[in-house]
């Protein structure tokens, strides 16, 4: 199974077109969203009206920090969460939360693949048997790189993919 992982999106509306572009073009199974969307308008790209891109494909996401309209996100996006998110795919388990440090004790227990976003810093680490991923911003803001991530669950391969910002 092929996860496409994106975070911290933060209303950039032409890399958010971009990665929803990538997921559509590598044939992604699944979409993961770690949070901070901002605003519902921006939101609308990855499910809303007319949004040509993941149609079908199912879409877990949680609130990040940044999200502040909340209510108009759930109309958006009535799958988003706060999360931690937890979930099995491609006989994974996978945890999700928007910052690591907001997993409580526990919450990453018998995890495969820990995802989270914030920092807006790739993260591709193994630690005891657990892959560690955050897949940078696809904002761009704070680092100057527009970044997702794509998670091939049998291999717990990762692929980091730079956007054109």
């Amino acid at each position: 199974m092929l996860i496409g992982i994106i975070s911290d999106t933060h209303d950039r509306l032409p890399t958010v077109h971009a990665a929803m572009k990538v997921f559509v073009e590598r044939g992604v199974d699944v979409v993961l969203h770690a949070g901070d969307f901002v605003a519902p308008f921006a939101a609308k790209i990855l499910v809303g009206e007319g949004s040509p891109y993941v149609q079908g494909v199912p879409l877990h996401c949680i609130y990040g920090n940044n999200d502040g309209e909340r209510a108009g996100l759930k109309k958006v996006l009535p799958m988003v969460q706060d999360g931690p998110w937890r979930g099995e795919l491609g006989g994974k388990v996978i945890a999700m939360a928007h910052w690591i440090k907001w997993f409580k004790a526990g919450e990453t227990d018998g995890a495969d693949v820990v995802i989270s976003g914030h920092t807006h810093e790739i993260v591709v680490e193994r630690r005891d048997g657990v892959l560690y991923l955050n897949p940078g911003e696809c904002c761009g803001w704070l680092t100057g790189r527009c970044t997702v991530a794509l998670l091939e669950t049998e291999s717990l391969e990762v692929e980091i993919v730079e956007l054109a910002g």
